[in-house]
């Protein structure tokens, strides 16, 4: 029982440590209450993927050499497709959802992809990607962080509102053993705490 208890002690403050932090760096919110909908753009360009702030390429080639040594032949090369695939099946939905939950049901707001129409664009840039882990009974939630650049769509040099989200949690009820599914709960979470804040500061 100890044992039990020092362990859910360690996970807790584990996820005060990593709790999400969201700054506005830049801007405000009165331009989003007038808009009906607002386009959504994610950028994985220079993300950097782990404590060892890895490249993509780098993470891919180390993860999927470390698959093929421990699960077998095929194994690397079929997760290289499940993650670049993961970013249009798992990230964008799911951030997507959690930002029309509130936003559109209440206020009337859509956030969507390829809006070309739209007056101001959403540009979701990831920073860090941390993909947790998950033996059994013990677990680690993933952690995302992102520049979150409201832009005018037809100049985008002009930046109307910046946030910084930090280590957004992802995790499933449950626990699960797919990176990409705890990864996919750090953008859903992103998505939910930049709506809050968006019905709060702009309402």
């Amino acid at each position: 029982m100890k044992k039990q208890l020092t362990i859910l002690l360690v996970f807790f403050c584990a996820s005060l440590v990593y709790s999400q932090k969201m700054k506005v760096e830049n801007g405000g919110f009165d331009f989003i209450k007038d808009q009906k909908e607002i386009n959504v753009e994610f950028v994985y360009d220079n993300m950097k993927i782990n404590k060892k702030n890895l490249t993509n390429d780098e993470y891919v080639q180390e993860h999927a050499a470390d698959l093929e040594e421990k699960k077998g032949k095929g194994e690397g090369k079929a997760w290289k497709k499940s993650w670049i695939a993961s970013r249009e099946i798992i990230y964008a939905p799911k951030f997507l959802e959690l930002m029309n939950q509130d936003l559109y049901e209440e206020k009337g707001i859509s956030f969507k992809k390829d809006l070309s129409n739209a007056k101001y664009t959403l540009i979701v840039e990831t920073v860090w990607v941390y993909p947790g882990w998950n033996v059994a009974v013990m677990r680690q939630p993933a952690k995302v962080t992102t520049l979150l650049k409201f832009v005018e769509t037809a100049n985008r040099d002009n930046v109307v509102l910046e946030i910084t989200s930090k280590n957004a949690p992802g995790n499933r009820f449950g626990g699960t053993f797919s990176n990409e599914d705890r990864i996919g709960e750090g953008y859903a979470k992103t998505g939910k705490t930049l709506s809050k804040l968006i019905m709060k500061k702009a309402f």
